[in-house]
């Protein structure tokens, strides 16, 4: 006997949230089509033709599901299958209290699961404009670089401009060119993270004087020019290269990925360095690393002579240097119903960067929940979202409807997000101490932490018990 499957799910871009989209829909016993551009037409950030392939950093930030947003979001991930939080966890390389991984396995990884799995049909190509009309469900995950024709064609549905941000890429750096005898290896407060040690950062300290002189090259260095058209462009602040923030003021850096905290040099324990620039593992075979905070519009040249002023980075050998590109995303509270379907045509659902969340691990979450809304759908069922104490939630909640209240009122307010605890609905009064006394400060707000993730966690519970999810 012949089962008939259903008709296929399409999803457009082949990243993060378009494998996760992908793997989701096939998961639910959903035929899917997975269109992907490269090789036929490269972007401006990607290297490789690789599902999944990370452009920027190769870190996942926190894993801690106790005390962190990010850490919380992977355990609900992981909880809800998904290939992105699988193959991380698989290819993971030492990074203090983070999740980074071994970029070029885990996008081999991706890449091959999917390519195997019996419903699901990769397919390389650029789709130009909008998705045929017989295409009835389809998931548009085209990221940050949407290709110009299609961005065209949804700037004609929604009957404004999507806005735009810039965001940068970090240096690499080959290990064997770090002069350890000026850096040393130590995690901040010798935190240990998954695959970690506590010794999972290069870190390479700055005197004073040593740290004036590169803020103001920083601040001197030639920068990309932008075109035109591309110079109100704002930044997102999570990702801001690092002259932007050394123009924000002298100090700037010191407060930020500079920060000289938690560390002691051991090559000079009595002296506290006055800033400490810090490298984090890019690859399994620990021959990469990644300059962490270190996005940059420096054009090429005047990388190489500035980041060579770094203490231990003198005869730096850079595996790749920083860079820049404009990155595309939809004024979602106005155009997204809650499933994230475009309200103008709902045969288009959106997934990843493109809908306004930020970072690798939300644009693979908002990527999960649309290939389950769009299964659902296809299998004659609607899936209600998760509770908004959940991570999960609560970034959907960010993404279709956090700042409803504001868009009527003059430009639009939206701005790309990362998931953070100012997105869940808030707790009630924190646990005393042990003699009935209110908490207060740091205590208060670990305690608080505390109270959302353990929330979250039976919220999330609830909901997979509930929907089947």
């Amino acid at each position: 006997m012949t089962i008939k499957l259903p008709s296929p799910v399409h999803v457009v871009g082949g990243g993060l949230a378009g494998s996760e989209a992908a793997w989701q829909i096939a998961h639910a016993g959903v035929p899917v089509i997975l269109h992907e551009m490269r090789p036929v037409r490269m972007t401006e950030a990607h290297k490789t033709q690789g599902l999944a392939e990370l452009v920027c950093s190769n870190s996942f930030r926190s894993d801690d599901s106790d005390l962190n947003a990010v850490g919380l979001i992977h355990h609900e991930m992981r909880r809800l299958g998904s290939i992105v939080m699988e193959a991380a966890d698989r290819h993971q390389v030492p990074a203090g209290s983070a999740l980074a991984v071994d970029r070029d396995a885990f996008s081999g990884e991706i890449s091959d699961r999917l390519e195997v799995h019996p419903l699901v049909t990769i397919e390389r190509g650029e789709v130009g404009g909008l998705p045929p009309a017989d295409w009835d469900n389809v998931i548009l995950a085209t990221g940050p670089l949407t290709s110009p024709a299609l961005a065209e064609a949804i700037r004609g549905l929604t009957g404004e401009d999507s806005l735009a941000f810039f965001d940068a890429i970090a240096p690499i750096v080959h290990f064997e060119s770090i002069d350890m005898g000026k850096a040393w290896f130590q995690s901040r407060y010798d935190k240990a993270g998954p695959g970690g040690t506590g010794a999972d950062y290069i870190n390479c300290p700055m005197d004073r004087a040593q740290y004036e002189a590169f803020v103001a090259a920083l601040i001197a260095g030639e920068k990309t020019e932008f075109r035109e058209w591309e110079k109100d462009t704002p930044y997102f602040d999570g990702c801001l290269p690092i002259e932007v923030m050394a123009e924000r003021g002298p100090e700037t850096l010191r407060h930020g990925p500079m920060k000289p905290v938690g560390l002691t040099n051991p090559h000079d324990p009595a002296v506290k360095p006055y800033a400490i620039v810090q490298l984090r593992q890019d690859n399994k075979l620990g021959t990469l690393y990644n300059m962490v905070g270190f996005q940059t519009k420096l054009k090429y040249g005047p990388q190489g002579e500035i980041f060579r002023m770094i203490p231990g980075l003198e005869n730096a050998d850079f595996a790749r240097l920083g860079g820049i590109h404009r990155n595309t995303y939809l004024n979602s509270p106005r155009h997204l119903d809650g499933a994230l379907r475009l309200k103008a045509m709902p045969r288009l659902r959106f997934a990843g960067q493109v809908t306004g969340c930020e970072g690798y691990v939300e644009s693979a979450a908002v990527g999960l929940m649309a290939g389950r809304f769009a299964a659902a759908e296809r299998l004659g069922s609607a899936l209600p979202p998760p509770p908004p104490e959940t991570a999960l939630g609560a970034l959907l909640n960010h993404i279709t409807g956090g700042h409803i209240e504001t868009i009527d009122a003059g430009p639009p307010s939206y701005q790309p997000m990362n998931i953070n605890f100012g997105l869940f609905p808030v707790v009630g009064e924190a646990p005393r101490d042990a003699n009935g006394k209110r908490l207060k400060g740091k205590e208060k707000a670990v305690a608080r932490k505390r109270m959302i993730t353990a929330r979250a966690k039976e919220a999330l519970t609830r909901w997979i018990t509930e929907t089947g999810a």
